[in-house]
Parts: C-alpha cells; structure tokens; sequence
C-alpha cells in the first residue's frame, strides 16, 4: 500500500513538473538561427511570426542570420544547442537535402532535430520566355525532348527549392536542360527575360510582375492548388505532372530531445499566430502559402518523407558539391 502511494506520489510530482515547465517558457529570450542571408524571403518569413509572439511571450525572439556553406553552417550550430526549446533553426530545403548532397555532415535532421512550426508552403511557378514557342508545359517539354541538353535553365543555387524541383521535373517529365548557375533568383532574371534562358522555376512574388507585364509566360504553378496571386495559371498536377508536385516549406525546428511540453507549448503558440488574417496575408504577399497548423508529430513525419524524397532526386541527379 505504501509503494503504491509512493508510485502516486511520483506521478503526481512528474505531472506537476511538466505542467510547470511548460508554463514557464520560455523564461529567457529565444534564439532563431536562419542559415540563410539576411533580409532575403526565408528571414523575412520568420520574422512575420517572431513578431507576434514576441509580444505574447513577453519576451523577445532574437533572429540571428548565418549564412555560408549552402546552409550548412547555421544548420550546424543549431544541432550543437542544447535541447531546451530556446534555439530554433529555421527551416528549408537544405535541411533535407544536404546530407545526401554533402554525405559527411555530422547531423541528421531526423535524429538531430524535431518540427515546432510548419510557417509557408514556398510557390514557385515554372515560366518561359513570352517570346518561346511553348504555350503549355506539355509544349515546352516536347520542345525539350526535341533537343536534349540544349535549353538551358537558371539554377539560383544547388540544393535550392527552385534547382531541387527543377531536377524532379526534369526527371519526371523525362527531359534534360542545361543548368546555368546564378547567385540567388533575382541575377537570373535578366537572362530570362532576354531569352537567353529557356525555362526557370521561379518564386511566385518574383515571377508576378513579369508574368502581369506579359514578359515572361507561366506554364504551371508547382501546387496542388491554384494561387490567389495567379488564378490563371493551372497547377502542375493539372499540367499533367502530379508526380513533381512537391511543394518546399519554411518552418522552424529545435533540437531533438526538447521536452515534450514545451515542444507542445510552442507549436500551440504557433499555430495561433497562424490563425491571424494578417500573417496569412503577408505570407500570400511574399508568394507562399500560409500553412495549416501541424502537429510536432506530423512536421517530423514530413521532414523524414522530405529526406528521403529529396534524397532520391539528389542520388538520380548526380548532384555533387560546388
């Protein structure tokens, strides 16, 4: 009878401890690695939600740009943290990716890190030209396989959301273009408005401008479902290519091990902040897509999809390090 009230006891204690540890956080400032550069769309992003709950935490969530090694670096810094809830890294493509590029990174997203926050679904658009012969996308990858390796496409960055869905097009599509490299989207533009490059995936706030001034000619929204920013335009799965309709996201991630009460605490908060008409507002504005709250156990089932996902692309590609 005795061990039976102790084992009460105990339970009681432990019960009472995790409620109070996740009423207390956070109790000190969050830190946000973003492995990306500074005021660019992934920093902006982040910064749209650290906003909101920064002032209902009541305390204040530090956004920290650190860039360098194709996201490697920040990455890494963030899987040295300690597994507490107050460092997050904030979450791209690279994450996934870029073990089966590189091979000898010493993380893993699925045993280093778990999911608090699903923020935007990443929309890119895949665009030609308006002086190219293509109208549809069926068009433009007969035009492809008419000559093969002899379009050449933009690609902003290896292991980048637009060069990853690239490839998993061309694959699926069964095509083979060119790959010319650039710095980012934005010093891409001018060659492809010029004609000079044949074909891009490009972010929809990037694209909007030139598509409305009739410069460049969509073909396909990489979604399932329409944009608000481009109505007109079908999805790729309504282009005919379902398979290569892999849509990117940011988030934010933390260190495996965090307990599971302030993990809960902090997706909750989240998922609130989510809710607020202006933040999906200015997510639409920044060409995403505001995500639907997911639970932790849902993010980390998509990172572990991503990672093998992205993974085979990587592998078919042959994609190796600059």
């Amino acid at each position: 009878m005795l061990s039976l009230r102790l084992a009460f006891a105990f339970l009681a204690l432990a019960l009472g401890s995790s409620a109070a540890l996740a009423q207390a956080y956070p109790a000190k400032p969050v830190r946000i690695i973003v492995p990306y550069p500074a005021g660019g769309i992934v920093d902006v992003v982040s910064r749209t939600i650290t906003e909101k709950l920064s002032p209902m935490w009541g305390q204040p969530l530090i956004v920290e740009a650190k860039p360098g090694a194709n996201a490697n670096l920040g990455t890494g810094e963030a899987a040295r943290a300690a597994p507490d809830g107050y460092t997050w890294l904030v979450q791209g493509p690279a994450l996934t990716a870029n073990p089966t590029i590189y091979g000898n990174l010493p993380w893993d997203p699925r045993r280093d890190f778990t999911g608090i926050g699903v923020l935007t679904w990443s929309l890119n658009v895949a665009v030609v030209p308006a002086g190219s012969t293509a109208k549809t996308l069926k068009e433009f990858v007969a035009l492809a396989k008419s000559q093969p390796r002899k379009l050449f496409y933009g690609n902003p960055g290896m292991g980048s959301s637009n060069h990853l869905g690239t490839e998993l097009f061309m694959q699926v599509a069964g095509i083979e273009l060119e790959s010319v490299g650039y710095k980012g989207q934005p010093p891409a533009m001018p060659d492809l408005l010029s004609g000079q490059l044949a074909f891009k995936f490009v972010a929809v706030g990037l694209a909007t401008p030139h598509i409305k001034s009739g410069k460049l000619r969509p073909l396909a929204l990489i979604a399932r479902e329409r944009s608000r920013l481009l109505p007109e335009v079908p999805t790729i799965v309504e282009a005919g290519y379902p398979d290569a309709a892999v849509v990117p996201w940011y988030g934010f991630v933390t260190r495996a091990g965090t307990p599971r009460e302030v993990l809960a605490k902090i997706n909750g908060d989240i998922a609130k902040v989510l809710a607020l008409p202006e933040v999906q507002e200015r997510l639409e504005q920044l060409g995403g897509q505001a995500a639907k709250p997911m639970a932790v156990a849902e993010i980390d089932a998509l990172i572990r999809s991503d990672f093998d996902r992205w993974g085979a692309v990587v592998r078919k590609a042959n994609i190796k390090p600059e």
